[in-house]
């Protein structure tokens, strides 16, 4: 056991001498890596970030409920406090919408005026429209309601008011694929780099391996230091890729911030826990010692 902890103790010694041997081209190979880093990264706390505020958004639903021509005043009036009774904890507000008002407003239309003069008679139905409170499950709540009303014989048809719900979880779905792609192309790029780095430094160094070898080195003692450099340049660029993630997070929330102001929240953009970067950071660490052995083994001959 002693003797596998000197020779990773040894295998780290030997990894970060190689990076300070090289500053230069240690310090433009992290930080590509982080910038291909900080795009992810970046992306990940807005979805995050903007996924608890759309739910306050005050955007809630409405309902339209078009009912017979030949339904009285008092039997619109006595659905409506029906419904509000019935559904109390869905109906935010209902307002009527009289058929007589209705074309009248119409009529100072001068598109509809003219089509509207040579009817007989009034074809608008009465309306009711109904605004849902908003809640997690405003959509299935509002189907079911909308449903339930198209049973109802007053009624001569429903319209639900659902489009922006399917925009919205259409975006949050997107913007969950994209970033799910992004960060695999940039864990490409990760191993790319690596991978072209750890190949440069074992060409670099092949005169020396073939006397280590000739000592009686072993494939893994041979190997250990390589995997070292990749693991830690993967973990130095994901230090850097949070500390410019946060410098870049700081003018998109203002920005993001004064468009939440509109729909009268607030929106303050944040990176992931530590738990979730930790575990992000030791991803990138095993793809980048991935890639090292990857291209030490295609590099070497042992």
């Amino acid at each position: 056991m002693k003797s596998w902890l000197r020779q990773h103790q040894y295998a780290f010694r030997v990894a970060i001498l190689r990076l300070l041997a090289q500053p230069f081209s240690s310090l433009t190979n992290i930080v590509v890596i982080a910038l291909a880093l900080s795009v992810p990264l970046v992306s990940w706390a807005i979805l995050l970030s903007a996924q608890p505020v759309v739910q306050q958004i005050p955007v809630a639903t409405e309902v339209t409920i078009y009912l017979k021509p030949d339904l009285e005043a008092k039997q619109t009036e006595a659905l409506a406090k029906q419904l509000q009774s019935q559904h109390a904890e869905l109906i935010e507000n209902i307002q009527k919408i009289d058929k007589n008002q209705a074309i009248d407003q119409l009529k100072k239309d001068p598109t509809w005026a003219d089509a509207l003069a040579v009817l007989p008679h009034n074809p608008l139905p009465d309306t009711l429209v109904l605004r849902l409170k908003s809640g997690e499950a405003q959509s299935t709540a509002a189907v079911l309601l909308a449903n339930e009303i198209q049973q109802m014989t007053q009624v001569d048809r429903v319209q639900l008011d659902r489009d922006w719900l399917k925009r919205l979880e259409a975006l949050l779905s997107f913007g969950r694929i994209a970033l799910f792609i992004l960060s695999a192309s940039v864990g490409i790029i990760v191993i790319a780099t690596v991978f072209n780095t750890i190949r440069l430094q074992s060409l670099t160094q092949r005169q020396e391996i073939a006397v280590a070898r000739l000592v009686g080195a072993t494939e893994s003692f041979v190997r250990r230091p390589f995997l070292y450099v990749g693991a830690l340049s993967g973990g130095l660029s994901c230090l850097l890729a949070m500390g410019l993630s946060q410098i870049a997070l700081r003018p998109i929330s203002e920005a993001l911030n004064r468009l939440a102001l509109s729909y009268n929240t607030q929106l303050s953009l944040t990176l992931p826990d530590s738990g979730d970067l930790l575990v992000a950071t030791l991803v990138v660490m095993v793809l980048a010692a991935t890639a090292a052995r990857w291209s030490v083994t295609r590099q070497s001959t042992f």
